[in-house]
């Protein structure tokens, strides 16, 4: 499980905190021929993040909105939290349907100034 200190780190190490950047989510789904390998199957915008002290995550999410969450945005925020608060879990809620998805790793694409945050359906 992906933590916010997880995050933090990645975003610091890969991109070296750039502002500019956008979060989005990435979508992998299991390969039909071998379960084992994910596909990248797309990605979208996150619009609106919040912190659920009482679930203990950071949950992102997607509402269908124009808003886009930057890392200018995000990271001052989390570096001001406490331990405790950076050690909450990573999570998505995409829709109605599929909602409290475990973020599963992170990437980045330089060329579009995108940072990603994988999830598996």
């Amino acid at each position: 499980m992906k933590v916010i200190i997880d995050l933090i780190e990645d975003i610091r190490e890969s991109i070296g905190n750039a502002e500019d950047y956008i979060l989005t989510a990435g979508l992998l789904k299991e390969d039909t021929k071998d379960p084992s390998k994910l596909i990248y199957a797309g990605e979208a915008s996150l619009n609106k993040y919040y912190l659920d002290p009482v679930g203990k995550q950071l949950v992102f999410e997607m509402d269908g909105s124009d808003a886009k969450i930057t890392i200018g945005e995000l990271i001052p925020l989390l570096l001001i939290s406490d331990m405790d608060t950076m050690m909450y879990g990573l999570r998505m809620d995409v829709n109605e349907q599929y909602s409290d998805i475990e973020i599963i790793g992170f990437g980045k694409n330089e060329e579009m100034k995108k940072y990603l945050l994988f999830i598996k359906l």
